[in-house]
């Protein structure tokens, strides 16, 4: 069993910290969070214990792994520090909001060859990861067009507005991801725009809540992302992938399967009534790959092997961190391309030290 410390006990903490507790792979030990009070109410939830300093969670003695669900602004600074101490890393999107602090970071962890991923959970959505086996199956040709839509319910608080990157960075990153893991492509233009439509004030922070974004990948394919903040009407939620002999789809999901049939209509049940009701599967399923993958980097020897033999098959940790980075790097160019009107080149540096980082991809 790995022995894990989790860092952040908000709300998405919360969420990590009952999944942490039902792996069966996952000795839960500490909780740590700036706040001690709310540390030792998540740990007293699930029978583990609140850390009372950083030293306790960074202590390669008692600890495996470090889940790091705390503040945007500190994700570097623990994935830092966790490298230092040789822990194992999941870790919060995403790893710094500026760019290159995220590189450099980056950089630094795998210089030290420890395991780390990111959490862009949706890559562990069952349905996407159905459209990601029919993509690689050739089952539709080769890929020529795909439509993401990620609408919310429903504003988040401008407090955290003011803090999140704008959404970008926030929320459309997420998406950025996917087209990326989807296509196995990177896309190298990227044209954005949007509005302030559900709430005005988000341009005081020079954001929007409703947008449209254009990406051009190798090739020619296009990506198209549109995303709100505000529906009316639950969280929806879907992807298109249109290839050159066919076509796949993951629909939006509903919150259940009835159909009522009365005089003169027909009613079905409506969307999830938030994104987190739609997701939620997708957090304990992106652990259990980091704990499944972890197991076998760490019995496989220097190639990874699963099965523990280290018998030449290399075990992936994905999303990587240069997954996490070429993400940020689509958002950067979007955001660019929101404030200039124009389309922007996405710029990539990858760092040659990914290469040496076990469980890399």
């Amino acid at each position: 069993m790995q022995r894990f410390a989790l860092i952040g006990a908000g709300f998405i903490g919360a969420v990590h910290a009952a999944n942490l507790a039902a792996n069966p792979g996952v000795d839960f030990r500490l909780v740590y969070d700036v706040d001690l009070s709310r540390a030792r109410t998540l740990a007293a939830a699930h029978g583990t214990r609140a850390a009372s300093s950083l030293d306790e969670v960074f202590d390669a003695s008692a600890i495996d792994a470090v889940f790091i669900a705390s503040s945007t602004d500190t994700h570097a600074q623990h994935l830092r520090r966790a490298a230092e101490a040789g822990l194992a890393v999941l870790c919060e999107k995403p790893i710094d909001l500026d760019l290159e602090r995220a590189r450099e970071t980056a950089a630094f962890a795998a210089e030290r060859a420890i395991p780390v991923m990111v959490d862009f959970n949706r890559r562990f959505d069952r349905d996407y990861a159905e459209l990601k086996r029919i993509v690689d199956a050739g089952e539709i040709g080769r890929v020529e067009l795909i439509q993401l839509s990620s609408r919310g319910p429903a504003m988040p608080p401008l407090s955290y507005i003011a803090t999140s990157g704008g959404q970008m960075r926030d929320q459309t990153v997420h998406f950025f991801d996917l087209a990326r893991w989807l296509t196995g492509l990177d896309p190298v233009e990227v044209f954005a725009t949007g509005s302030a439509l559900a709430e005005p004030r988000l341009a005081e922070y020079g954001d929007v809540d409703t947008s449209a974004v254009t990406l051009r990948l190798h090739g020619g394919a296009l990506v198209q992302i549109d995303c709100a903040r505000r529906t009316g009407y639950g969280y929806d939620e879907r992807i298109e992938i249109m290839g050159s002999t066919g076509m796949a789809e993951a629909r939006r999901h509903r919150a259940g399967a009835v159909s009522r049939y009365q005089a003169g209509r027909v009613t079905d049940d409506g969307l999830h009534p938030g994104w987190f009701e739609r997701v939620q599967p997708t957090y304990a399923a992106a652990l259990a790959h980091f704990v499944d993958a972890l197991d076998g980097v760490l019995k496989g020897g220097p190639d990874g092997g699963a099965d523990g033999a280290g018998a030449g098959t290399r075990t992936l940790i994905t999303p990587s961190l240069e997954d996490g980075l070429k993400a940020q790097a689509i958002a950067e160019a979007a955001t660019a391309s929101l404030r200039s009107g124009r389309s922007e080149t996405i710029r990539y540096e990858p760092s040659p030290a990914f290469s040496a980082a076990p469980g890399s991809d």
